[in-house]
């Protein structure tokens, strides 16, 4: 068995959570999946077997399984046991809203994996356990949506400020590539002011942001690539030793080791489902 299903979210929510990913494997090789650094907050609700981390983007914090789990940004992989199945919903959260959703700034949470009813209290025991009763996809995500909707119709609903959702956005819409001077001055702040507001509201700072950003771009321009030189002048980097060193910093191994990992067939052009911490 081997399923894996995106959707995006109901129209309220395409502010803060950008899709859904179900996914369901039984009989597929016992291996070791890393979970990456990527510009989203996870969110997982297993179906089945807990998620288990055998190391996490902190390496203080101990190894353990979860049923549950909410992650935040962070800039070094966590390593997930793949016991030949998994199943469950991923939900990718924006940083942006976090407050809205979670009650909290996901600064709060960077580098942390932790038990998802932690923050969500008992609200998530009722969802997780109809998004596991439910019969298809379609209606696992749906009991999410209307989960999550109710949650921004609590009242609680809020959103970083203006100058956070503008350098954010930036961010984003320049793949990582614009310099933090020319950030600063677009939001009208000075560097440490936005560095330090925008930790607080992300758990990244605008140069730590930058590189995640762009390492996310461009392991998803690997997937099929015929050179590496080109996938890193693509994705900003100075030249393909630049792109290895960070992929060896942001996911601990080369690029070349990664796809080797995480791809059965590489040159099918076909992979397996993004779970797991994998964040998008």
């Amino acid at each position: 068995m081997d399923e894996a299903v995106r959707s995006l979210p109901a129209p309220p929510l395409r502010e803060f959570v950008a899709w859904y990913t179900g996914y369901r494997q039984a009989g597929v090789p016992v291996t070791r999946h890393r979970g990456l650094p990527s510009p989203f907050l996870t969110l997982i609700l297993t179906l089945d077997d807990p998620v288990t981390i055998l190391s996490h983007p902190d390496p203080k914090d101990p190894p353990g399984d979860y049923q549950t789990l909410l992650g935040g940004l962070h800039t070094t992989p966590a390593l997930i046991d793949v016991p030949g199945r998994q199943s469950g919903v991923q939900i990718a959260l924006s940083p942006l809203g976090a407050r809205a959703l979670l009650g909290l700034p996901a600064g709060e949470l960077a580098g942390a994996d932790i038990p998802a009813d932690a923050v969500f209290g008992a609200s998530l025991e009722g969802v997780h356990e109809r998004v596991r009763c439910a019969g298809d996809w379609t209606r696992r995500f749906a009991e999410i949506d209307a989960w999550l909707v109710g949650r921004l119709r609590s009242g609680a609903a809020s959103t970083p400020s203006p100058e956070v959702r503008h350098a954010w956005n930036l961010l984003l819409a320049t793949g990582g590539t614009i310099a933090v001077a020319d950030l600063a001055d677009e939001v009208g702040w000075s560097d440490r002011h936005l560095r330090t507001r925008l930790a607080a509201e992300t758990g990244l700072t605008p140069k730590a942001a930058a590189r995640v950003i762009r390492f996310s771009r461009a392991r998803r321009t690997l997937i099929g690539a015929d050179n590496l030189a080109d996938v890193a002048a693509g994705c900003g980097y100075f030249d393909q030793a630049h792109l290895d060193r960070e992929f060896r910093a942001l996911a601990g191994c080369a690029p070349s080791r990664w796809l080797a990992e995480e791809f059965r067939n590489i040159q099918s052009g076909h992979h397996a489902p993004e779970t797991g911490l994998d964040h998008d």
